[in-house]
């Protein structure tokens, strides 16, 4: 399958998901804060770890387009992210923007060593 065709239906697959989980993650901790951004991006960069080992282990890297690319782009929400501080911090809550800020960071890249812990300790 062409990588372009791979990251189109991936991108389909990917936001589709991240749709589901923000109204899921809304619903379990309301909308006073954008809990299901700092989700969303925690669990896509902890799958990206879980991707990248298991794609180098199984030769698959002719998949990273659609999973990579595709699916985790389409997944991941830097841009909702960027909206969400600066939405923060324009009403002046410059605390909750800070938390909000380093928290993701945090997140993020904790989720990406434990995928990449997670599925080296796997193919170990």
């Amino acid at each position: 399958m062409a990588p372009l065709i791979q990251v189109a239906l991936g991108g389909a697959v990917g936001a589709s998901a991240r749709y589901l989980s923000g109204l899921a993650m809304t619903h379990l901790m309301g909308k006073s804060f954008p809990w299901n951004t700092m989700f969303v991006n925690f669990l896509g960069s902890f799958l990206m770890g879980v991707v990248v080992v298991t794609l180098a282990h199984e030769n698959g890297n002719r998949f990273a387009p659609l999973l990579m690319t595709g699916m985790l782009g389409g997944f991941t929400t830097y841009s909702a992210f960027s909206l969400d501080a600066m939405t923060i911090i324009e009403r002046g809550d410059y605390g909750i923007g800070a938390f909000y800020v380093l928290g993701t960071l945090v997140l993020a890249l904790g989720g990406i060593a434990l995928g990449l812990f997670a599925a080296r300790s796997f193919y170990a």
